[in-house]
């Protein structure tokens, strides 16, 4: 069964730094793309960062020199290390991993976890 739990948030002031987990099981995500998005209130979510399973990463252009994403396979867990917070970082942080199946669109969820950056 897969799952996919974060951990990690809380509230930071601007300038701060936080370290978000997602913890995963499953042997299959060992092999697949893992990613952490972003929804804010009111606004849609939004991919911030995603790594392969041979550790290649992309991030979007408003995270890209302060957040890092990483991933621990012998652990099954991601990382996703938040530098420089800014207030419009605020936002619940979920972790995804999603694939097709032939003609069937697989698509797995965290719960999410609350980043609140004050200013």
């Amino acid at each position: 069964q897969v799952q996919l739990v974060e951990s990690g948030g809380g509230l930071v002031q601007a300038g701060g730094s936080l370290r978000l987990t997602c913890s995963t099981s499953g042997n299959t995500l060992s092999f697949k793309t893992i990613d952490w998005f972003r929804q804010a209130p009111g606004k849609q979510r939004e991919l911030v960062a995603a790594i392969t399973s041979d550790g290649s990463t992309n991030y979007a252009d408003s995270v890209k020199g302060r957040f890092t994403i990483s991933r621990d396979s012998a652990k099954n867990t991601v990382y996703l290390q938040l530098n420089s917070l800014k207030p419009e970082d605020t936002a619940i942080y979920y972790c995804h991993s999603g694939w097709s199946v032939l003609a069937t669109r697989l698509d797995y969820w965290g719960q999410g976890t609350q980043v609140t950056v004050s200013s």
